[in-house]
């Protein structure tokens, strides 16, 4: 979606650029761009790449919740959610490193595992019949585009209207 977008904002721009200044075709220069065009500088470019984000960009939210149950009665639950992973708190982080030490679930008499061997994973272990357990693990990301397709839209009227100021 990023890299679309990049290439609307760049084809935008480049049309424009075009229209306003109303360039004729130059003989092509020693890059073979014609004389009005120059590369850019290696150390400026590094600068730029990696992409980018327009002002007020998308908020990518994140949660995770594991739930374990015995018998249909809640035993163990962990959860920790960030609603916006680019402004985390560091209760928020203090929270994802507790989520992240695991959890262990021991239902009846005679378990082996230790407490704290656990590390970022879910045990459950059982030493009783008939029980029903039942483990999940929850996933929730959500990212507001909202603002991305606005964006687009915007970009793609701006191209169209470029491309029919060109008459094409």
């Amino acid at each position: 979606m990023r890299a679309r977008l990049h290439v609307v904002l760049v084809a935008a721009a480049l049309m424009a650029i075009l229209h306003a200044a109303a360039v004729e075709a130059a003989p092509p220069g020693p890059n073979g761009l014609g004389t009005e065009w120059a590369p850019i500088e290696v150390d400026r470019l590094a600068d730029i790449r990696g992409g980018f984000q327009l002002p007020g960009g998308p908020v990518l939210s994140f949660g995770i919740e594991r739930v374990v149950r015995v018998n249909g009665l809640l035993v163990a639950q962990a959860s920790v959610r960030i609603p916006d992973i680019a402004h985390i708190t560091a209760e928020q982080a203090q929270a994802l490193a507790e989520f992240n030490r695991g959890l262990l679930v021991q239902v009846g008499e005679g378990n082996r595992v230790v407490a704290g061997t656990a590390t970022g994973a879910l045990v459950v272990q059982n030493s009783l019949d008939d029980e029903s357990i039942s483990a999940v693990t929850r996933l929730e990301v959500g990212v507001d585009t909202l603002g991305i397709y606005k964006a687009i839209n915007f970009n793609d009227a701006l191209v169209d209207a470029q491309l029919g100021a060109l008459g094409r």
